[in-house]
């Protein structure tokens, strides 16, 4: 059994971590494999959204095996949060939208996964929590800075150092995730909107994408220009004189990515 299966259908790729004996806990080799993945899909023109799930009804993932954790040497240590941390700015920054579809537990390095998607929808089972200070350590993936731009510094360090775990509702609430699907629903869902993003003009949902990771960290002035910049770029493309010709000549426009 792959540890990480793939399937793609309809420019849209769906992703899922494939270990449900272990409730889909990530090893290293999961970890290389899935930045691999991501790393070829911001390369494949074919390509227009990315689903990542998990197998199973129980968990999502709940982070990283705890068994690749038991090290005492620092250089190590400081691989593995590399590692972890590298795979979650390329989620982050892949150019394509990458929506979470979340049925499970969603636990340490998994929430940190979830946090650097796009968008997430969850089932009302799932439970998000960051329980690294339990084992002495603490979020090594991106989740003391993903979590605290999401909820806000007092949230996420009452969850960081408590150990406190979210319910589905209570993610939703706080905005952590965008809605709440039922098990049976949820890939249906997560799939439509993907295969309705896919429809879009591809260069212009990499322009929104971008302008919004760019912008995020900057003043507002700034990324206000960054916004203008790409804006302005998308009127060079054939996507842009396709989109307009077709709204013109009431049909559905072909976009090509160009």
């Amino acid at each position: 059994m792959d540890l990480i299966d793939l399937n793609t259908e309809n420019s849209v790729a769906v992703v899922r971590l494939n270990r449900p004996e272990k409730l889909n806990s990530l090893t290293r080799e999961m970890i290389l494999a899935l930045s691999d993945l991501f790393e070829s899909f911001a390369t494949t023109p074919s390509l227009r959204a990315v689903v990542l799930t998990g197998t199973g009804e129980k968990a999502f993932c709940v982070g990283t095996d705890i068994s690749e954790l038991e090290v005492s040497d620092e250089a190590k240590a400081l691989a593995i949060s590399e590692r972890g941390q590298g795979l979650c700015n390329l989620i982050d920054q892949c150019p394509l939208p990458v929506i979470a579809a979340i049925n499970g537990l969603a636990v340490g390095g998994g929430c940190e996964l979830a946090l650097a998607c796009h968008i997430r929808l969850a089932t009302p089972n799932a439970r998000f929590s960051l329980p690294e200070t339990r084992l002495g350590i603490m979020p090594g993936y991106g989740g003391t800075q993903r979590l605290t731009r999401e909820i806000g510094s007092a949230r996420a360090l009452e969850i960081m150092l408590g150990g406190a775990e979210l319910s589905a509702a209570d993610a939703e609430r706080l905005g952590l995730i965008n809605r709440t699907v039922e098990a049976s629903s949820l890939m249906v869902e997560a799939t439509q909107l993907a295969n309705d993003i896919a429809k879009m003009a591809p260069l212009a949902i990499r322009a929104c994408l971008e302008s919004v990771r760019r912008g995020i960290e900057l003043p507002l002035e700034e990324g206000l220009a960054v916004e203008a910049e790409l804006f302005a770029k998308l009127f060079a493309t054939d996507d842009m004189r396709e989109g307009t010709r077709a709204f013109l000549e009431k049909r559905a426009p072909l976009f090509q990515g160009k």
